[in-house]
């Protein structure tokens, strides 16, 4: 009877071992998981941004509006919004609310411009013609273009190592109804849209159009973004444009102008050629004739 009652005792305190061993092993793992910024399912305490539970208007400041506030960093706001999908990177024609954090806000003296070099800003090109637009552009890291059928603001800003904001740019044309309209364009009409998906050569982007476009006035306009075609973020809000904008004419003149001028120049080199054979060709009848008229053995004076 001895023996039995000394068995039943070691395997409850092997079972009870294997169990200890168990969920050590699973705290184990959990703490792992949980020291995972980027897979656990916890609000880090480290990132609770304390002044988003401030309206703004504590004390009262006209022509200000409260702001909506938060405890946990809106971490559910897309809940608090049912009928709206999750963008999820999605180009949801329809709208969608997009749980991901803007990120990394690119300081002051790291703040993206551009400026088109071409077309000009009120330059004239001939009509159905390609071109090449050309855009210099300061402070993005270009050449990083994420898949935006997949990727669609999915991810939140970045930075590169000496701050610059990790991205690429778009540029997007619309046909006006006059170089002077007054009335807002239609974002969702376009004559030409491209992405730049290749890094800056010498800090400049460039975007082929090559079937041209027809005669009208336009309006070009670039698009800076970071990685995932977010619109870039800067550390201020009272700064210049992060942006260009430049209007000009297309016309079929220009291009009979562009031609008659090449025309005119051809012509003009070749009358210049015909006058200089000419001056040639009297030059050298000149000499012949006082050749000739010169007695064979006179002296000089």
């Amino acid at each position: 009877m001895i023996l039995p009652c000394l068995h039943f005792i070691f395997l409850s305190a092997t079972t009870s071992s294997a169990a200890a061993a168990a969920t050590t092993s699973a705290a184990s793992n959990n703490a792992a998981t949980s020291n995972n910024l980027q897979t656990s399912l916890t609000l880090d305490s480290s990132v609770i941004a304390t002044g988003f539970a401030k309206t703004g208007q504590e004390t009262p400041t006209a022509g200000q509006s409260a702001s909506l506030t938060s405890t946990n960093n809106f971490i559910n706001f897309c809940a608090t919004v049912p009928g709206v999908p999750i963008t999820n990177g999605q180009q949801i024609k329809t709208g969608s609310c997009n749980p991901a954090p803007m990120g990394v806000i690119a300081a002051t003296t790291n703040m993206p411009s551009s400026k088109f070099t071409f077309p000009t800003n009120f330059g004239t090109i001939p009509a159905n013609q390609a071109f090449t637009i050309n855009m210099a552009i300061n402070n993005i890291q270009t050449g990083t273009f994420v898949n935006a059928q997949a990727n669609y603001y999915s991810a939140p800003q970045q930075v590169n190592a000496q701050g610059t904001i990790i991205g690429h740019t778009h540029v997007v044309i619309q046909k006006l109804d006059a170089i002077d309209q007054t009335t807002p364009a239609d974002p969702s009409v376009f004559a030409f849209f491209k992405g730049i998906n290749s890094a800056a050569v010498n800090g400049v982007v460039s975007a082929d159009v090559t079937a041209g476009l027809p005669a009208g006035v336009y309006r070009l306009a670039s698009i800076n973004a970071a990685a995932n075609h977010q619109p870039v973020l800067v550390a201020i809000a009272q700064h210049g444009s992060l942006d260009d904008m430049v209007y000009f004419t297309v016309s079929d003149s220009a291009a009979g102008a562009a031609a008659g001028a090449s025309n005119s120049t051809a012509a003009a080199t070749n009358n210049a050629a015909a006058s200089t054979t000419s001056a040639a060709a009297a030059a050298t009848s000149k000499a012949a004739t006082g050749t000739a008229r010169k007695p064979i053995g006179a002296k000089n004076a």
